[in-house]
């Protein structure tokens, strides 16, 4: 029988991250400037996404997670990305649109950002560079990363965790309770 590597689809972040991503500043999609501050007290899952990506059906799961957990303190941040393949061209004000209309997104979608490469935003600098909390590239749309209530990063999860999927949900619920 032939040997199998299974690499799991969650990665837990090692106590040693110190870099307080709280203070990062990112854009709304009006414009303004936020923070993780911003968000204080809630548990926080950053998501970079895309309109035109086999994993956009996911808007679906994140918003019924985030209709379920929004009163015990999640909160869902949609970065709009074109990192991979172009899969996200669109201008902010049709990446609403289509959020709205296609799926009734009701969590915050934030500016357009890149999550890798020369122009990576500082935030996923801080969160996926070589001193990051979870070191290592996104690797394609609708990744997601979990930040505690107390602005700490917890845990990682690639495009083919679900939304509805028991190690996030468990992850989230650990994420509240800190």
């Amino acid at each position: 029988m032939p040997l199998r590597i299974v690499i799991p689809a969650i990665v837990l972040c090692s106590s040693a991250f110190a870099a307080d991503i709280t203070k990062i500043a990112f854009a709304t999609t009006d414009g303004k400037r936020a923070t993780l501050a911003d968000y204080k007290g809630k548990a926080v899952l950053l998501v970079n996404v895309a309109s035109k990506c086999g994993f956009t059906r996911q808007y679906e799961g994140l918003q019924k997670l985030y209709e379920e957990r929004k009163s015990d303190g999640l909160v869902i941040l949609a970065f709009p990305c074109n990192d991979f393949g172009g899969q996200e061209p669109g201008t902010i004000e049709e990446i609403q649109e289509f959020c709205k209309t296609k799926y009734n997104i009701t969590f915050p979608i934030m500016g357009k950002l890149s999550v890798k490469g020369d122009t990576q935003h500082e935030l996923y600098k801080a969160l996926t560079g070589p001193d990051g909390a979870f070191p290592g590239n996104v690797k394609w749309n609708f990744g997601k990363i979990l930040i505690d209530k107390n602005g700490k990063p917890v845990a990682r999860f690639e495009s083919t965790t679900k939304p509805e999927s028991d190690e996030l949900k468990k992850a989230i619920d650990g994420a509240l309770a800190d």
